[in-house]
């Protein structure tokens, strides 16, 4: 199943089990790569279970910052992390100019990504190369797990051959997931209080843009200068079994 159950979380999934042609399976490669909002909502059971799927590495896409417990979040010990590598590679920089105007209006949008890693290539690169680099097991996130995290993931799953309208219904799924939830986002998220008939109308505006996304990943990669080696490994994460 794609869907993890980890304790605290919602909107938590496998990037495994999508089909594609790159995997000798058929699909993308389950216990790999898994996306979600910030791991601060996890529970002591939610960790556990995630260590039980193969959890190794954390990369947090969120800005210095956003990081941290907030009032109503969970106590958990720090012993029940500490077997867990966290790298924090932020896709945005908040005090960039450019990034601020163009980005900040459509920031709960796939129409930004574009923006992002033309306005900050480094920024993106470096995230890309934190996952590459990394052992199996590795948990994406950002606040909410649907706009950074949705950005990186629809790069991944494009990138491990997996149809673009597959990757607009994994972006979708997260839309769905966290429509109506507390925000979780830096700015004011206009999505948490939107009604089902909005959170629909949007995903069918969007669409369209996820699939864009997902299409062109080696402009993309091109773009922000990601090496051949890098491209490679990221593949190999989601489609070859012994690494």
């Amino acid at each position: 199943m794609r869907e993890l159950d980890w304790t605290g979380c919602p909107n938590v999934r496998d990037l495994g089990g999508l089909p594609t042609s790159l995997s000798a399976t058929g699909a993308t490669l389950t216990g790999r790569i898994a996306r979600g909002p910030r791991r601060e909502l996890l529970t002591e059971s939610g960790w556990s279970a995630a260590r039980d799927w193969g959890l190794t590495t954390v990369v947090d896409l969120r800005c210095p910052d956003e990081v941290g417990p907030r009032t109503g979040d969970p106590v958990v010990r720090p012993a029940v992390t500490e077997s867990v590598t966290v790298l924090l590679a932020p896709t945005e920089d908040h005090a960039d100019a450019e990034f601020r105007r163009t980005c900040f209006p459509i920031l709960d949008s796939p129409a930004y990504w574009s923006h992002n890693w033309r306005i900050l290539p480094h920024l993106v690169r470096s995230a890309l190369e934190a996952i590459a680099d990394a052992r199996p097991g590795v948990l994406v996130h950002c606040s909410a797990g649907r706009d950074r995290t949705g950005m990186i993931s629809a790069l991944l799953l494009g990138n491990a051959g997996v149809a673009p309208d597959d990757v607009a219904a994994d972006y979708a799924t997260s839309v769905r997931a966290m429509a109506g939830q507390a925000s979780q986002a830096p700015t004011a998220d206009r999505q948490q209080t939107w009604t089902a008939e909005q959170v629909e109308s949007w995903v069918t505006r969007t669409t369209p843009l996820v699939r864009d996304a997902a299409s062109c990943t080696d402009e993309a990669f091109d773009a922000i200068g990601l090496s051949t080696e890098h491209r490679h490994r990221l593949r190999g994460l989601l489609t070859t079994e012994t690494l």
